[in-house]
């Protein structure tokens, strides 16, 4: 599924287009893997829309891909490829472990070709071992919406008996949420969402209490993680902070239409008492690998919706517009 241009996504504008493409030549230290499933990543929305760096055009999209190898080391091996496809190795954050900081670092499906397809190139130590346990996809969504939720948690300082809030619930947040449980088992967790269906659900996975998103709980909250695209959401969660609490933001990019909503931002009400506010940027190698053995030995695994390949604008206009419960996952035969 190739994207040529980038422009509005909704049903009656598809720009991912279904084509034949050149299998991948590969260069020394690259893989090929045969594809069988991909996530499909709010990510992928900006892309097509302009709100991330612009990519290499024309390119297939996709960085949360499962597949084989088919062609070069450990030939056979299961392996999934998430958002970093490459980093230069030599600057300071990559020789420190933090790759996800690299200035030179190269995105899936953005940079080089991604996983809306059935075979793509991969950099060898780039690819993640997946748990036995753990379907294609079941995996899918852990490689990003996963691993993502996994950093901003470990980001927001937690320890167990606190209280978090979790702005919006879709492919991220609904396995922020299970991870946090299982690894705090005496945390609160209160959920935001203007999507009634996304509330019924976070008070099925085990959430105290779940409100719209402008609603207060009946306690202040120790953190919040932020996965919607907007701004709004942050302006309240700073309202319901406690004093030294900390609001971790888990998005590439928030949508420009919304930047009035930072015009409501008030000092006294909204970060003084030594609030904090943290971005969450990409993901590291050790981030992914982590996560995938704590979801395969904890059994966290993500809520689910498959589609086929070829109808990969139809998951994106879903995820955009709302419909989803849980995470969005294409096969690929």
């Amino acid at each position: 599924m190739l994207l040529e241009s980038l422009g509005d996504i909704n049903p009656l504008q598809t720009p991912l287009k279904l084509v034949q493409h050149p299998e991948p030549t590969l260069a020394p230290g690259d893989i090929l893997l045969k594809i069988t499933r991909c996530g499909v990543c709010h990510t992928e929305l900006d892309e097509i829309e302009g709100r991330t760096p612009p990519p290499q055009l024309p390119v297939i999209p996709g960085h949360q891909v499962v597949g084989v190898v088919e062609e070069g080391a450990n030939k056979g091996q299961r392996v999934g490829v998430a958002w970093i496809a490459s980093a230069c190795g030599e600057c300071d954050f990559c020789k420190s472990g933090r790759e996800n900081l690299c200035p030179h670092f190269k995105a899936t499906g953005r940079d080089v070709n991604g996983g809306y397809a059935e075979y793509m190139k991969v950099r060898a130590d780039f690819v993640h071992p997946i748990p036995e346990s753990l379907s294609d996809s079941e995996a899918a969504p852990l490689l990003c919406a996963g691993a993502i939720g996994y950093r901003s948690l470990k980001l927001s300082n937690l320890q167990d008996g606190k209280t978090l809030g979790l702005m919006g619930f879709g492919g991220s947040n609904h396995l922020v949420l299970k991870l946090a449980k299982h690894k705090f088992p005496n945390l609160k967790i209160f959920v935001f969402s203007r999507n009634p269906a996304e509330r019924e659900f976070a008070m099925s996975l085990g959430a105290a209490w779940a409100g719209e998103i402008n609603q207060s709980p009946a306690e202040a909250l120790d953190a919040v993680i932020d996965t919607t695209p907007v701004w709004g959401p942050d302006v309240e969660a700073l309202k319901v902070l406690k004093s030294g609490g900390r609001l971790v933001i888990n998005a590439i990019r928030k949508e420009e239409k919304d930047k009035d909503a930072l015009l409501q931002l008030n000092y006294p009400a909204h970060l003084w008492m030594e609030k904090e506010i943290k971005s969450v940027a990409n993901v590291t190698r050790k981030d992914v690998r982590e996560f995938l053995q704590i979801a395969a030995e904890a059994s966290l695994k993500p809520e689910f919706q498959e589609y086929k390949l070829e109808d990969a604008n139809q998951a994106l206009v879903e995820m955009k517009h709302g419909k989803i419960r849980g995470a969005k996952v294409l096969i690929i035969n």
